[in-house]
């Protein structure tokens, strides 16, 4: 095996997390001496050891002059744990072959920089792209101070996301709806508008394929009209945040003694809100909303990517994506298409700002 090789190995390991570091990115390690892996890991969860001190308890006494492939800089500083990078000096490895940098100001260069000054051989950039692409969410949570925004809608081929009746269930198939609740599991918070649910009173869980653990449900409800018996409130296998401005002490009470988190604020604005979700460190979010909370991400300008569920239908007449106030063609909203996945008849459209 060459270096990309053992890389993509530690790249495989790390991908077993996603979604289950949060607000640490994941990571993988693999160790490797004389041409044999003596040492494999990966981050579980954040406070537990990161991937680099599970491959090294591996390895054993086996890590001294060992080469070290990590898709993530080292740390370099206290957190909750330990630096990796002073392990690595502690275990006399020979050589560290590092994916990416950490954009974390607290680790950002320091990492490399401690192991290059004690001596150790440091390579950084082997499958730089993928490794990136992996912790997308986690780069922009740091660089951007806000969480990665994923919008995701389903909608028919004449771009109908419900009927002019409102009817939505099911425009895509059941293959279509375990691929949303395998992106589900990518984030940590999912957020709705109140339209959606009071319309369709959902779980906002992840049913369709096994994972431990389900992401903070958010709802923008500014006049605090979720119904106590909504499955949001009722539903204790999620904590659910809603985020209101008009005072209703009488229903605050109540959706409290729920276990409800409310968060007033006098007027709700796109941003303030993803900066308390920054603030509770929710590193990646999914909006699932309806056509005016898609819409409004949109016409502010705050996603990064936008999953487009298309099925062969028509519907005509129907409701699709709100008002984004374009007058002209030539001001669209530009995508670039990122991948095409073919699901039966149906097809999952991805893309990012062009």
């Amino acid at each position: 095996m060459g270096d990309e090789s053992y890389m993509s190995l530690a790249l495989s390991l790390a991908r077993r997390r996603k979604g289950l570091t949060f607000p640490n990115p994941t990571v993988g390690c693999v160790i490797v001496k004389d041409g044999n892996i003596v040492g494999l890991g990966y981050h579980k969860e954040a406070g537990s050891p990161h991937a680099e001190i599970v491959a090294l308890n591996q390895a054993g006494r086996s890590a001294e002059n060992a080469e070290v492939f990590v898709t993530l800089e080292p740390c370099s500083h206290y957190g909750r744990t330990p630096p990796c990078a002073d392990a690595l000096i502690k275990a006399k490895v020979k050589k560290v072959i590092v994916a990416t940098e950490d954009p974390n100001p607290l680790v950002r260069g320091k990492g490399i920089e401690k192991l290059r000054k004690a001596g150790v051989d440091v390579k950084v950039g082997i499958l730089r792209e993928e490794a990136e692409e992996l912790n997308r969410d986690f780069f922009t949570y740091i660089s951007l101070e806000r969480p990665y925004i994923t919008l995701k809608l389903a909608q028919t081929v004449d771009g109908r996301i419900a009927t002019f009746t409102g009817d939505s269930k099911w425009i895509t198939s059941h293959e279509s709806r375990k691929y949303a609740h395998r992106l589900r599991s990518e984030a940590n918070a999912i957020l709705i508008g109140i339209n959606t649910v009071l319309k369709d009173d959902p779980f906002l869980t992840i049913r369709y394929i096994p994972f431990p653990k389900n992401p903070l449900r958010v709802v923008i409800d500014p006049s605090l009209k979720i119904p106590l018996r909504a499955k949001l409130v009722k539903d204790k296998s999620a904590p659910t945040l809603v985020f209101f401005s008009k005072r209703k002490p009488l229903k605050e009470k109540k959706l409290t003694s729920e276990g409800i988190e409310l968060v007033y604020m006098e007027s709700i604005k796109l941003k303030t809100v993803l900066s308390e979700l920054h603030k509770r460190g929710i590193v990646h979010l999914l909006v699932e909303g309806g056509a005016k909370t898609v819409s409004y991400f949109l016409r502010e300008g705050l996603w990064d990517r936008f999953i487009v569920f298309q099925a062969p239908l028509l519907l005509g007449e129907g409701k699709g994506i709100d008002k984004l106030g374009i007058e002209r063609v030539e001001k669209a909203l530009k995508l670039k298409l990122k991948r095409e996945i073919p699901l039966g008849e149906e097809r999952v459209f991805e893309f990012v700002k062009e």
